[in-house]
């Protein structure tokens, strides 16, 4: 095995306690807590926060794993450092630094993994870093992967050939690697053709003549990594390192003799990794990548089956079920199955930061949790938002699991280099409630559609057959029905059949109304001037009814002027003079003198009287 030599330092003598502030407020009562400065917080406790920490990370950086075998869980964070140097990882136990390790290079992933049987059951951390995945055991340097090199570009290979010969010169060197990179092979390029572009032209010789008796090659470097179980399915089984590179490829590796066991190839450079299933058995792998798309793979494929084409670049990637979420950059979350079809999109109020799959086992409950950049965090079932947290800082990672000894930790790392610690409360409840606007949860449940019958399949294949035919007689029948509506209306307008005037001159609206059981009723007539400015005058209300079964107190009635906007109310008395218990309509007429033609008409049902009672 190939050894790596690192510098183990222990920074501090592990500590007992672990999460000291959340176990005393634990202990302290209800009416002495902390209050909560957002209704979302109320359901977690605050445990820690330090916003001076200097732990610049993300959530594919961060860990909790029980290093130790003695049931206390411990956070592994690899640091990012300053970009240049600094590069750590950190290992905390509760709130305090246990110990720290010394990367060379960045950090792009941190996963931990079992591999082997060997007692007691510890995880291996495995840090990518580079080209690199440095594998720690028992938190001491254990093992060093390489990634396989790559070809190497024939024509690069000539022109540092030549270069080593003295046959050309570095400024013809320099214009060969930059017409090649203009050709589209910059991804084929090695390192030291591109740190060689890059650099100032006094100190390219000095460069040239460093390196150019060295072999070339070509390496790639690690974009994404995480875990497969490969025979069990328990969380102490022996699982594979799953890994994406630069290259646009996907390695699963052995655990044990670290060999490439399957390489897959994508079309692009792969951003987001997750993975389901037993790698013996059946798996599958979820791939976003940077062109925008998602890919899935399966077992015994060598190429992506499944592709999403997404509205924009993803930013985070988590699978519920046997769906997939996805956070993009134009302030969605979208869902998909693993065939491609999206299901539903949210639009957030905020930049999407990191997401976490928040799965809390003892209450069987399961959530995406998205950090936005206003400084909260959504909790998510399914599209519903259950949960909002407020935070200090924008948070670029997080992690929930088991931290020490409390099984509902969230733990958060900041833009600004802080560390928050969020434990779930054992007595929260997330109802699942959609606080948008829109149709009711129950409009997406599914109906229980019955079977097709044999009449169905017959109706289905007449229509089939005579689809033409049918599309023909429905548009005649439209057509007829919209001109007959088109006719009523002309009618109704022209002899003014309707409760509200067509005529802009004079905008008037009609209703009534009858009160009594008989056989006395009364007739109230409600008259309004629905101009904005323009009075209503020389106005007369008449009545047109059936002189044999009613008699009217006033057959007519003169209307005052109208102010606009008032609503103005006439009273009459009906007298049903009939004892055949039949009922007629009564005809309502607003005219203006001097002219026949009525301005607007309304029709009043008159209800059936009841038997003159004589006492």
């Amino acid at each position: 095995m190939d050894l790596f030599d690192e510098d183990v330092g222990n920074i501090s003598q592990p500590s007992p306690i672990a999460l000291v502030e959340a176990k005393r407020e634990r202990r302290q009562p209800r009416n002495q807590s902390k209050p909560a400065s957002h209704e979302g917080n109320a359901k977690w406790l605050h445990a820690h926060y330090d916003p001076y920490s200097t732990l610049y990370t993300f959530s594919s950086c961060i860990a909790l794993a029980d290093l130790h075998g003695d049931g206390d869980n411990k956070l592994i964070i690899a640091n990012l450092g300053t970009g240049k140097y600094d590069m750590k990882l950190k290992v905390y136990k509760g709130t305090t630094l246990m110990t720290e390790n010394t990367i060379i290079d960045l950090p792009t992933a941190v996963c931990t993994f079992f591999m082997d049987t060997h007692d007691p059951r510890t995880p291996a951390v495995a840090v990518a870093s580079g080209p690199y995945i440095y594998v720690y055991k028992n938190l001491r340097p254990y093992f060093k992967f390489t990634l396989p090199p790559l070809d190497v570009n024939p024509v690069e290979q000539d022109l540092w050939n030549q270069a080593k010969e003295d046959k050309i010169d570095v400024q013809v060197l320099k214009e060969m690697l930059e017409s090649l990179r203009a050709d589209g092979s910059e991804g084929t390029l090695t390192v030291r053709s591109l740190r060689f572009l890059m650099l100032d032209p006094e100190d390219m010789p000095t460069f040239a003549n460093l390196h150019k008796h060295s072999p070339l090659k070509r390496q790639t470097v690690i974009t994404c990594m995480t875990t497969l179980k490969k025979s069990h399915s328990e969380e102490d089984a022996i699982s594979c390192l799953v890994i994406g590179t630069e290259s646009k490829d996907i390695y699963i590796l052995d655990p044990e003799a670290f060999t490439v066991l399957t390489k897959m190839v994508l079309p692009s450079v792969p951003v987001f990794l997750d993975v389901t299933g037993l790698y013996d058995v059946e798996f599958r792998i979820v791939v976003s990548c940077r062109n925008g798309n998602i890919y899935s793979l399966k077992k015994g494929s060598k190429a992506p089956k499944y592709s999403i084409e997404l509205s924009s670049q993803p930013v985070g990637l988590q699978r519920m079920g046997k769906n997939v979420v996805v956070g993009c950059m134009d302030q969605t979350l979208q869902c998909y199955t693993t065939k491609g079809k999206r299901l539903w999109v949210l639009t957030l109020p905020a930049n999407v930061m990191t997401m976490e799959l928040m799965d809390y086992k003892s209450r069987g409950f399961k959530a995406i949790m998205v950090a936005l950049d206003n400084c909260e965090v959504h909790v998510y079932n399914e599209k519903y938002l259950v949960n909002t947290i407020k935070t200090e800082d924008i948070v670029t990672g997080m992690k929930f699991g088991r931290f020490g000894r409390e099984d509902g930790a969230l733990v958060m790392t900041t833009k600004g280099g802080g560390l928050i610690v969020k434990i779930l409360k054992r007595n929260s409840v997330f109802e699942e409630k959609d606080s948008r606007p829109g149709p009711p949860a129950a409009q997406n449940q599914k109906l229980n559609i019955p079977k097709k019958t044999k009449l169905f399949v017959d109706q289905t294949m007449r229509e089939r057959e005579n689809a033409v035919t049918m599309h023909r007689m429905f548009q005649r029948d439209l057509y007829r029905l919209r001109l007959d509506a088109a006719r009523s209306y002309v009618k109704a307008l022209e002899t003014s059949m309707t409760p509200m005037s067509a005529d802009p001159l004079e905008p008037l609206k009609l209703s009534a109304t009858v009160n009594g059981i008989g056989p006395s009723f009364k007739l109230t007539v409600n008259l309004q001037n629905t101009s904005s400015a323009t009075p209503s005058i020389n106005l007369l209300i008449t009545f047109q009814y059936d002189e044999k079964l009613y008699q009217l107190q006033r057959s007519s009635i003169k209307v005052p002027l109208l102010v606009p906007g008032l609503n103005y109310a006439f009273q009459t008395l009906v007298e049903c003079i009939s004892d055949k218990a039949i009922a007629d309509t009564i005809k309502v007429f607003v005219l203006r003198k001097g002219k026949s033609m009525p301005i607007i008409t309304g029709n009043i049902n008159m209800p059936v009287s009841e038997a003159q009672v004589v006492v």
